[in-house]
């Protein structure tokens, strides 16, 4: 399979909207998650020179760096996954079930990952760049967007 993160916003979209079965919403929501994680960064970025508390932000860029690098892991994960679980149909249970537990793991690992940037946010806040806060926002909105897409298709493969 290809992989979809190192595609271009176009090549993206239209693979997303064409007729397969993958990338879907799960592969979605892990790029929202990657744009949040993305906003945090650059607020971070821009934070780190004239805040009286750098390593506060260092900290938070790093992790928010980590976060973002993974959830662009995931949108390529949660298609390969979603893939095998479409090839199980008329397989036996057991090899059925292993595969819509992996199609389950990856949104839920987009959730605590959501759930662990969303965490970032205070201290960028505190302590950021205060004509930037309007990205902390929309960072944070992708986050809970991407938080619940990803809880979406948990409860959907089950």
């Amino acid at each position: 399979m290809k992989s979809f993160k190192n595609y271009g916003l176009k090549k993206y979209t239209e693979v997303l909207a064409a007729r397969t079965p993958a990338p879907g919403g799960g592969s979605a929501a892990a790029l929202t998650a990657a744009l949040g994680a993305a906003l945090l960064s650059m607020v971070a970025n821009y934070s780190l020179e004239k805040s009286p508390h750098g390593q506060k932000i260092k900290t938070t860029l790093k992790i928010s760096e980590q976060l973002r690098k993974r959830f662009l892991e995931l949108v390529d994960l949660d298609a390969q996954a979603y893939l095998r679980f479409v090839q199980t149909r008329g397989a036996a249970p057991t090899k059925r079930a292993a595969a819509r537990r992996r199609a389950q793991e990856v949104p839920l690992e987009v959730c605590a990952l959501c759930y662990k940037a969303v965490q970032l946010a205070p201290t960028l806040v505190t302590y950021g760049n205060k004509n930037l806060l309007c990205d902390v926002q929309v960072g944070i909105e992708l986050l809970l967007a991407a938080f619940n897409a990803a809880r979406i298709n948990v409860e959907i493969n089950q």
